[in-house]
C-alpha cells in the first residue's frame, strides 16, 4: 500500500459532481435522523402520514447549511476556488432532479383527474421553500465551509499518476460495487416490506423506534462494508477510491429498486399502465434519495 501513498489523495474526476452528491447525501442523512427521532418520540402520529412527510420536507429545507458546508469543504480540498459555483450546484442539482420526477408524476395525475394529485399551490409552496429558504442556507453553509482552512493531505501528491496494475476479479469495479450493496440491503429489507405496505396498501406503520435502530445499523453496515472493500482496493494498488467508496454503499439503492419491483409483482394487484408508471416513478425517486444517503455514508466512513 505504501507504493501508492503519493496518489491516494489525488482528486477524483468530476470533483464538483462528487462534492455535490456527498453534500446532498449528508443533508438527507441528517433529515432521516431527525425525522425518525421525532417519530420515535411520538411527536408524529402514524395515523397522520402527512405530518411525517411535512416534517421530512421541513427538516430537509432547514438543513441546507450542512449540505453546503460539506460540499464546499470537499471542493476546496480538491483545489476548487469558486465557492458560489459549488453552492449553486449543491442547491440545484439533486433537488431539481427530484422535483422534475415529482412534477412529471403529478402531470399524469392531473391528466387523469386524480384526487391524489398535488395542488398547484402546494407546488408553489415547495418552490418557495426551495429557492427562498433552502438555497440561501446552502450558500451560507458553502461560504462558511470555504472560509475554513483547506484540509491538508498528510502526504504530497505525485505529479505523475502511478499506473494501476491489473486487478484481480474480486476488485473489479462493477462486481465489487454490486456485491457490496447486498449486506446493507439485508439490514433493511424486512422493514422495507412494512414501509411499502404503509405507502401503497395504506397500513399504519408504528415501529419508528425499531426503524431508528435499523437506521443506525444501516449506517454501521454501510461504513464497515465500504471501509473493507476500500482497503482491498488500496492493497491491490488501486488508488481510485473516491467514487468507488460512494458507489459501493450507494449500490444498496439498486437492491431497493429490485425489491420494489418484486413487491409490485407479488403483493400489488395493479394492471393499468398509469398506476404502474406512478409506482415506478415514485420508486425511482426514493431510490435516488437512498443512493445519495448510503453513498455519502460510505464515503465519509472511508474518508
Amino acid at each position: 500500500m505504501f507504493k501508492i501513498d503519493g496518489d491516494v489523495f489525488r482528486p477524483p474526476q468530476k470533483d464538483i459532481l462528487f462534492s455535490t452528491l456527498v453534500g446532498n447525501g449528508v443533508q438527507i442523512a441528517m433529515t432521516f435522523l431527525i425525522t425518525l427521532v421525532f417519530a420515535a418520540l411520538d411527536f408524529l402520529s402514524p395515523e397522520k402520514p402527512g405530518a411525517l412527510l411535512t416534517c421530512f420536507i421541513l427538516c430537509y429545507v432547514l438543513l441546507g447549511i450542512p449540505a453546503g458546508y460539506t460540499s464546499a469543504r470537499l471542493y476546496k480540498m480538491f483545489g476548487g476556488t469558486n465557492w458560489q459555483k459549488i453552492a449553486l450546484t449543491t442547491a440545484i442539482t439533486c433537488p431539481s432532479l427530484i422535483f422534475v420526477i415529482l412534477f412529471v408524476l403529478n402531470l399524469v395525475l392531473w391528466e387523469n383527474v386524480s384526487s391524489t394529485a398535488i395542488p398547484c399551490t402546494t407546488f408553489v409552496a415547495l418552490l418557495a421553500l426551495w429557492f427562498c429558504i433552502s438555497t440561501p442556507l446552502v450558500f451560507i453553509g458553502a461560504y462558511l465551509g470555504f472560509k475554513r482552512p483547506v484540509y491538508k493531505n498528510p502526504i504530497p501528491i505525485n505529479q505523475i499518476p502511478r499506473e494501476i496494475p491489473k486487478q484481480p476479479l474480486y476488485t473489479k469495479p462493477l462486481l465489487s460495487i454490486l456485491v457490496s450493496g447486498i449486506l446493507p440491503f439485508g439490514c433493511i429489507f424486512i422493514q422495507l416490506f412494512f414501509i411499502l405496505n404503509s405507502i401503497w396498501v395504506h397500513q399504519y406503520y408504528h415501529y419508528f423506534g425499531f426503524l431508528l435502530i435499523v437506521y443506525i445499523i444501516l449506517i454501521i453496515t454501510c461504513s464497515e462494508t465500504t471501509i473493507l472493500l476500500c482497503y482491498f482496493h488500496l492493497c491491490t494498488e488501486d488508488y481510485n477510491w473516491w467514487w468507488r467508496s460512494f458507489l459501493t454503499s450507494g449500490s444498496t439503492a439498486v437492491y431497493f429498486f429490485l425489491y420494489s419491483g418484486y413487491y409490485f409483482a407479488t403483493k400489488l394487484k395493479i394492471s393499468d399502465g398509469v398506476s404502474t408508471f406512478l409506482y415506478f416513478g415514485y420508486t425511482l425517486m426514493l431510490t435516488f434519495i437512498l443512493f445519495l444517503f448510503t453513498g455519502a455514508i460510505g464515503f465519509l466512513a472511508c474518508f
